[in-house]
């Protein structure tokens, strides 16, 4: 398969740097407006993968995503954890005098929420980070500052006034790896794997505790479990990780177990755990 990897944003911004680090710096890669429109390239054909971000370290989960996963017929098939060192850029000339504005991704604005509001700065949220240090380029405005990486900065010729603005240090963006291939990776007792799936609970009295107990009882750390309400308000939808393969017999016992308690049941990938998961307690453990 030729790599062509859907990335929302534009070049120079952080989803476009984890497709380097992934996939290497020459691959070919599809600059996307929004996130369904990297997932419908990737589903109409016109790109082999997408990469998109699923939570951060700091700011949490990317709200868009949970809207799309549950129409989507793309998988899963690898995770990706990425660095993100924001630096504030301005147009040649500008200083921290002069910048009144700071202009990014919501996601990126709120990493770094604490350092702008001390430096008095007002928030304005853009599509892209990239985009933001672009147009700031573009405009020469010296009363307007970007959020965004190094790369950014070097590609659209702009100057850091500060580097490492996150408010947390180590702050880290997750991302996750769509294709069109259904084929779970057979299991391998050497290897970690994460589970991914979506599942609707029954409208009934503690349905959660019992869907869930499976996972407990048969020794399976579940790495993540996000709620979000369905159309009628009634029955509660949820996004869940655990570490663990379906082939696994102790896996295959709680699925069976969440699948009595539970409706709607679709799992979204096996991939390989990723090398920063296994080596920080933080991503093994709820």
């Amino acid at each position: 398969m030729t790599l062509n990897i859907a990335f929302q944003g534009i070049e120079g911004s952080y989803s476009h740097l984890a497709c380097m680090n992934v996939f290497g710096e020459s691959v070919s890669v599809l600059p996307c407006s929004s996130f369904m429109d990297a997932f419908s390239a990737v589903e109409e054909g016109r790109a082999s993968h997408a990469m998109i971000p699923i939570e951060n370290g700091t700011a949490g989960r990317v709200t868009d995503i949970h809207r799309i996963l549950p129409n989507t017929k793309l998988t899963m098939v690898k995770e990706h954890f990425q660095p993100v060192e924001h630096c504030l850029l301005a147009a040649k000339g500008a200083t921290m005098e002069t910048i009144q504005t700071a202009e990014s991704h919501i996601q990126a604005l709120m990493q770094s929420e604490i350092n702008l509001r001390s430096w008095n700065l007002g928030m304005k949220e853009r599509a892209d980070t990239a985009l933001a240090a672009r147009d700031i380029a573009n405009s020469g405005d010296n009363t307007r500052a970007a959020v965004a990486s190094k790369a950014a900065a070097k590609l659209y010729d702009l100057q850091i006034l500060k580097e490492n603005i996150e408010d947390v240090k180590g702050n880290t963006t997750r991302f996750v790896i769509f294709t069109k291939e259904k084929n779970a990776p057979k299991y391998n007792e050497d290897t970690r794997y994460v589970t991914s799936f979506l599942f609707e609970v029954k409208h009934i009295p503690a349905a959660l505790y019992k869907a869930l107990g499976g996972f407990a009882t048969n020794g399976i750390n579940m790495v993540r479990l996000e709620s979000y309400m369905g159309q009628n308000f009634n029955n509660t939808h949820f996004y869940a990780e655990i570490l663990g393969h379906t082939e696994q017999v102790n896996v295959a016992r709680a699925f069976e177990e969440l699948a009595f308690y539970s409706k709607d049941l679709k799992l979204l990938g096996i991939y390989e755990a990723d090398k920063t998961r296994l080596s920080h307690k933080r991503g093994m453990n709820t």
